[in-house]
């Protein structure tokens, strides 16, 4: 079983900020504008960034518990996976806490946004994963049964009324319920396990068969919301669902052709460096361009308090340019800083937890 990083993934997730980025910034436009065709085509290519992201967690999920299972280390990624989805669940607080009253008013930490609901699919799909990394065409098909049954589902989390509406019904309380959002997580960790047993050739095939059942739901589209009760298509239908799927596979698809392309120990590019700065600090650039675009730092800045609703395109696009500079240069040196903290912080535990234990002789330890 190959232990190499599948870097498509990587650059899926990059491509996905980036359109992220340019997503949110359509804030800065005015408003005619943001009217006009080709911001209606626009927002058609940036319906996939939620999709990709939240794919892409499922598929990393999966794929280390698959691996750890083999080499013998479930236990100790299950717990680094639990503090990397409270990372998550943190940074969605805190998001939450810039926008609304937190303080004052306690449930909007309740309030289901992408971070929200990426960091509850994970807290759902992993202990599936966990459970069953080491049967892997177990995993892979209770994966893919329950990504099948969400869709399935969906429509009717409208029907649903009251305080659990809000992880299943989209409102502005809730824009990403888990209807229909968690069905491209469980996607996501069928793919990975696929990956992690069967590894690059298995992948491509469950992406060819995910890509033709995806581009099959479009075009039944009329078929499946005659089955339900009256619904928001573009929100919860099986069909909407399926053709987000389809194309988030067929990139992938296409960036697993690119990354085999990829001569073996090669350099990376700069625009390969470039895309992976985004892919593997995708939580640090959601952070850092909210905060830029709509924050006002110190009271005084943000992209929206000086050019938000006035922007033609020119000067939307060289705004938009300085915006996705600034956070690649935030993720850099996050990164950067984290490589020094992190491994001073666990030092620092691992002295705490063995300040209180009696010493023994080194050759007495068991290794971990």
């Amino acid at each position: 079983m190959s232990q190499d990083r599948v870097r498509a993934i990587d650059w899926l997730r990059g491509i996905a900020v980036l359109f992220m980025i340019q997503t949110h910034a359509l804030a800065l436009l005015t408003p005619e504008l943001r009217k006009s065709l080709w911001v209606g085509r626009l927002l058609k290519v940036d319906g996939l960034v939620a999709p990709a992201f939240i794919f892409s967690a499922g598929f990393a999920t999966a794929l280390l518990m698959v691996r750890s299972a083999a080499g013998g280390v479930l236990r100790e990624r299950v717990r680094r996976n639990l503090r990397r989805i409270g990372e998550v669940l943190a940074v969605a607080t805190l998001v939450n806490w810039a926008w609304f009253p937190l303080l004052r008013e306690p449930v909007w930490i309740l309030r289901m946004d992408i971070l929200q609901c990426v960091g509850v699919c994970l807290l759902i799909v992993l202990p599936v994963a966990a459970a069953l990394a080491s049967r892997p065409r177990a995993l892979s098909a209770v994966s893919f049964v329950l990504a099948l049954a969400v869709f399935a589902v969906a429509p009717l989390g409208e029907l649903v009324q009251g305080p659990w509406a809000t992880l299943t019904n989209k409102s502005s309380f809730a824009p990403f319920p888990l209807l229909p959002w968690l069905g491209f997580a469980w996607l996501g960790a069928f793919s990975g396990t696929v990956a992690g047993a069967w590894g690059r050739a298995g992948l491509i095939r469950a992406l060819g068969v995910l890509g033709v059942l995806g581009f099959a739901g479009m075009a039944a589209g009329d078929f499946l919301y005659s089955l339900y009760p009256p619904h928001r298509f573009f929100v919860a239908n099986p069909s909407n669902s399926a053709v987000r799927f389809a194309w988030v596979c067929t990139v992938l698809l296409g960036l697993l052709w690119l990354e085999g392309r990829v001569p073996v120990g090669a350099a990376p590019s700069r625009l390969r460096r470039f895309i992976e700065v985004f892919g593997t600090s995708s939580l640090s650039a959601y952070f850092f361009h909210e905060m830029l675009l709509f924050y006002r730092i110190g009271g005084v800045f943000s992209f929206q308090r000086f050019w938000g609703d006035r922007s033609g395109w020119l000067q939307f696009w060289l705004l938009l340019a300085v915006l996705i500079g600034l956070t690649w240069g935030l993720c850099i040196v996050t990164d950067r800083v984290e490589r020094v903290v992190r491994p001073a912080l666990r030092a620092v535990v691992e002295r705490a937890r063995g300040g209180g234990r009696k010493t023994e002789a080194p050759a007495s330890r068991p290794r971990v």
